[in-house]
């Protein structure tokens, strides 16, 4: 059994989210034209939690979608059949800037392939990108603008985000796979 760790707890996670909130509209000098686009499956809820946010202080209501990217990732052909969902876009993106939302920033390839995505839906005007945490180890040079937390991490480590719309609870997790949980 491996060992876990707690990094965040569900209120850490809300000021991270709030933050993270604050900082988009302040490098964007406000809301005309923000998308947020969570990567399906946990960016969606923390884009949503952003655009709430977002509501509270600025009384705006902040497009959110959500993006599969599954049929665009590199390794497509070395797993099982990908399950697709449906990408829902809430307004057409050309023109706009789209803030991508994802729970972890580790290689970089998941946001590769959601830039490819996009590409198919439209010409944005920009595209940023938020993650809740970041652990490093990049593959590719990709950066996140907007960041909660960075934990640098092994290559035994996982970061579990755990959302409670997809798992009935709030938190951040460090699972070490090479450390083992004496009883």
């Amino acid at each position: 059994m491996a060992s876990e760790k707690l990094l965040m707890t569900a209120d850490d996670v809300r000021r991270a989210l709030v933050r993270i909130a604050h900082q988009i509209v302040e490098r964007n000098r406000g809301t005309d034209g923000l998308v947020l686009m969570g990567l399906l499956r946990r960016g969606v809820p923390l884009a949503q939690r952003i655009a709430d946010a977002i509501k509270t202080f600025e009384g705006v209501d902040v497009p959110v979608g959500g993006l599969d990217i599954n049929l665009y990732r590199d390794d497509l052909t070395s797993r099982p059949q990908p399950l697709v969902r449906p990408t829902q876009l809430p307004v057409p993106i050309a023109g706009k800037t789209i803030v991508l939302v994802d729970d972890v920033l580790y290689t970089g390839r998941t946001v590769r392939a959601a830039l490819d995505a996009l590409v198919d839906l439209g010409r944005a005007h920009q595209v940023q990108l938020a993650v809740l945490v970041d652990r490093g180890h990049r593959e590719l040079p990709i950066r996140a603008d907007y960041v909660g937390k960075n934990v640098p991490t092994s290559l035994t480590e996982e970061i579990q985000v755990r959302v409670r719309e997809i798992d009935q609870r709030e938190e951040v997790v460090l699972v070490d796979h090479e450390r083992r949980v004496l009883a």
